[in-house]
């Protein structure tokens, strides 16, 4: 349901906005910021990478924003001199973030929220602040128009980051280097979530890349954490962010002609929540086997598997001559 033309919806909670060196996506990103007014704004900003000699420009551009600031807000700004890299500077953001907040709404500077979408973190927020249950409040779906339930929102294990809110309790827990945990143990953990053994296999090998430092990824740390913590994801039943980063100067969002690459957004009128709460493990399995190639890597096993048992046959078959 659209939201009828009226003044846009003024957020309540505090907000991060995370930004780098894409002046013409963070001030398009900005503008929705600025429309929903928040008391309470948090700008942070990675430093110029030295091998490239047109960062220093563009992360001052970018930086200026703080400059567009024209209503009642109280701005706290961390801009690293050095560059941190996506993964230590993200994390630590989100951190300083939290160590002043408990609770707010975090936003990168490719992600175009509806204006709803601020209004839905806030209410949810609210609403979940004392259920541990839940630790994270999505903006993005990626359904592709598919809807789980009739309810505004469902539960899912997985956090996405493209627009979302969280409290102070969950990130608290975040673990940047997965230290807490071993490869002998999460196997067995993943098949609590996952009943797939492809499907575990997959996360225990993104795991384990993560933990090598092969992966510069602050999210799969998040996800991973929540995983492991039983935690409950909310994703709405609409799309209330679209990724306008994909393409050139991205740091994983490179292909311009992506599923996901500006998705068009929807507005969220009236909440309803739903009456279970409990993960829909059928909507993340739709996005898993998608992005992570499932089906070809099943059918890549099961071709793998029959050439065995063939090598097998004709063994025994040579043996008994």
């Amino acid at each position: 349901m659209n939201l009828p033309d009226t003044a846009p919806y003024q957020v309540k909670s505090a907000v991060l906005f995370l930004i780098f060196n894409r002046p013409e996506t963070t001030f398009k990103v900005f503008e929705e910021i600025r429309k929903a007014k928040p008391a309470r704004l948090y700008i942070a900003s990675d430093g110029p990478r030295p091998h490239c000699p047109d960062d220093k420009h563009l992360c001052k551009q970018c930086r200026s924003v703080l400059e567009s600031v024209d209503w009642e807000c109280e701005v706290k700004t961390c801009f690293n001199k050095k560059n941190l890299g996506c993964r230590d500077s993200v994390s630590a953001s989100i951190t300083w973030f939290f160590e002043n907040e408990e609770e707010g709404i975090i936003l990168e500077d490719d992600c175009l929220p509806a204006n709803s979408f601020f209004k839905f973190c806030d209410t949810l927020l609210e609403k979940y602040r004392n259920d541990t249950r839940v630790r994270h409040i999505a903006g993005c779906n990626l359904q592709e128009g598919k809807k789980w339930g009739e309810a505004s929102y469902y539960f899912s294990n997985r956090t996405h980051v493209w627009g979302w809110a969280s409290w102070k309790r969950a990130w608290d827990e975040y673990d940047k280097n997965l230290n807490k945990y071993s490869d002998e143990e999460i196997r067995d953990r993943l098949f609590n979530i996952y009943d797939d053994p492809i499907v575990v296999q997959t996360w225990l090998e993104i795991f384990q890349a993560v933990k090598a430092g092969k992966i510069n990824s602050w999210a799969y740390p998040l996800d991973f954490v929540n995983f492991f913590n039983n935690g409950l994801v909310i994703i709405p039943n609409e799309n209330l962010i679209s990724n306008i980063g994909f393409g050139e100067g991205a740091t994983h969002t490179v292909g311009t002609n992506h599923l996901y690459a500006n998705l068009p957004v929807s507005e969220i009128d009236e909440i309803v929540d739903p009456v279970f709460v409990m993960p829909e493990k059928r909507a993340d399995l739709n996005i898993i086997n998608r992005d992570f190639k499932i089906k070809e890597r099943r059918q890549r096993e099961n071709a793998f598997s029959k050439k065995i048992k063939k090598w097998i046959v004709s063994a025994f078959r040579h043996a008994a001559l």
